[in-house]
């Protein structure tokens, strides 16, 4: 289903999505991330590049939509499901997601790495 707007933070919790087709803006890494949902990458400007190549090459928790292009930079629809069920099929992927699902919560509970840096930031700003 595409609809225009959506709860996104709620759907990518939701245990039946299997992957999240994204233009890669930060919000979206991260929310994907932080529920451990695998990429099919489809960015369109600027640093959306950029942060596909973290998801595909760095974190290796999605794929790539361009390679499904034509020479007129056209995805079919037989791409795109292509795309998606070797995304969906692929265990290394899923597998790699929860890890760093798991990694974002524990560097968001008391102790982790981002609740830290948030204390010393209000510590910081308390002085000013």
């Amino acid at each position: 289903m595409i609809v225009s707007w959506c709860p996104q933070q709620q759907v990518l919790a939701h245990p039946s999505v299997a992957c999240f087709v994204s233009h890669c803006g930060w919000n979206s890494v991260l929310e994907g991330v932080r529920h451990g949902v695998p990429f099919l990458c489809w960015p369109y400007f600027g640093d959306q590049f950029y942060n596909q190549t973290y998801i595909c090459d760095v974190w290796k928790v999605g794929l790539r939509l361009i390679a499904a292009a034509d020479e007129n930079n056209i995805y079919s629809h037989e791409k795109i499901r292509s795309k998606l069920e070797e995304l969906i099929g692929d265990e290394k992927i899923k597998e790699t997601s929860l890890f760093w699902k798991e990694t974002a919560r524990k560097s968001l509970e008391m102790g982790g790495s981002s609740f830290d840096n948030f204390n010393n930031f209000i510590d910081l700003m308390k002085g000013f």
